[in-house]
């Protein structure tokens, strides 16, 4: 790798109701209740009220002609918008709904603060975060959100809509995609985002793997959080393969591979031990683990720690192994996940072994 890293319609319904109420009553003298001269009488010249747009997205399998997948809207910073959905199906079921808001081109991250106005969902979550549509029609859905415009000087909120017909993957809208993905911008100030600069995260501490599965071994790139292995082994199957979707890889220590990472989908086969809670549950059919390519790179623990673009990252090739061996304190190692994102690890700690207590530290910093 080189040394520097190469890189309205808003459909609201809109209602106007343009209501002029006139009212001559007559007495038995034949005077007017209201007259022109009467201060108390509505100006003529007064404009009608509009009620605020909704900005409104649409998804009709059975009719697309009328489909409305962008929406705009404009907000101040600590206000929020209404954002309506109406996702209509004739031969699918839709099981799951998706939002992802992306702050400024930070990258997308789950929306999960729900405010609905509507009585016919239930307001649950699934384990992955989506809403579990089993409370709605599953075919007409007409749900209005309210929308948190954050604290940013210039640029988008752009928050993306979706449904699926099971489990999906907020990091990849096309996973059992429904009907589509309709996204509604919200825009403040002079709309503008600034340069994209790369995600961070600090001091990530990865423990050797447990026979039991109790100890932090695995991290997910999604929010920064790391995971015990048995997370992924609980009662319900289904929450289960959900926490292991999070995740992007795994640490483990050999005595012939000393410190070691391998992507989640690799993970069995490079560290073919038993392991309580990495295994699918039955009851889970075709569960997707995230793979993740790894190379050791030139880049230096000083060139890493300048990086802050997201275009300082475009230089990073795909490699082809899913994991990486053999690491030591001052390592910087390249890596592409199973999305397509161009990171960098730098290795700052390790505690040699495969006891419990034994463990790597690093930081990353990722595309958004």
């Amino acid at each position: 790798m080189k040394k520097r890293l190469l890189t309205k319609i808003t459909s609201g319904v809109v209602i106007f109701t343009l209501a002029l109420f006139i009212s001559s009553c007559s007495n038995d003298e034949g005077n007017v209740f209201d007259t022109p001269n009467d201060p108390e009488q509505d100006n003529p010249d007064d404009e009608p009220e509009e009620e605020e747009e909704v900005a409104t997205l649409i998804f009709n399998e059975g009719d697309p002609s009328n489909d409305i997948v962008v929406a705009e809207a404009s907000g101040e910073v600590g206000t929020e918008v209404e954002g309506r959905v109406i996702f209509t199906s004739t031969d699918l079921t839709q099981r799951r709904m998706y939002i992802t808001q992306n702050v400024g081109g930070s990258g997308d991250m789950p929306f999960n603060n729900f405010d609905l106005d509507s009585d016919d969902l239930q307001k649950a979550t699934k384990a992955d975060g989506s809403i579990d549509l089993d409370g709605a029609t599953k075919k007409e859905i007409d749900f209005t959100f309210s929308l948190p415009v954050p604290d940013i000087d210039n640029g988008e909120i752009v928050y993306s809509f979706w449904t699926t017909t099971g489990k999906g993957d907020f990091r990849d809208p096309t996973k059992r995609l429904a009907l589509g993905v309709g996204t509604i911008t919200v825009t403040v100030g002079n709309g503008n985002n600034p340069d994209a600069e790369v995600r961070s995260f600090t001091d990530i501490q990865l423990f050797a793997p447990a026979e039991d599965g109790t100890t932090e071994t695995f991290l997910s790139f999604l929010n920064g959080t790391v995971y015990k292995i048995v997370d992924g082994d609980v009662d319900d199957p289904e929450q289960g393969a959900a926490f292991r979707a999070f995740w992007d890889f795994g640490y483990y220590y050999t005595n012939d591979e000393k410190a070691s990472f391998a992507s989640t989908a690799f993970y069995k086969t490079a560290f073919p031990f038993d392991v309580e809670g990495f295994e699918a549950e039955e009851g889970v059919e075709d569960e997707e683990l995230n793979e993740m390519f790894f190379e050791l790179s030139a880049i230096t623990k000083t060139e890493f720690d300048a990086i802050t673009l997201s275009e300082d990252l475009d230089g990073i090739e795909q490699d082809e192994f899913q994991k990486v061996t053999s690491m030591n304190v001052g390592d910087v190692i390249e890596f592409v996940d199973n999305y397509g994102k161009k990171g960098l690890i730098k290795i700052t700690e390790i505690e040699p072994g495969f006891n419990n207590n034994d463990y790597i530290m690093f930081d990353v910093k990722i595309q958004p």
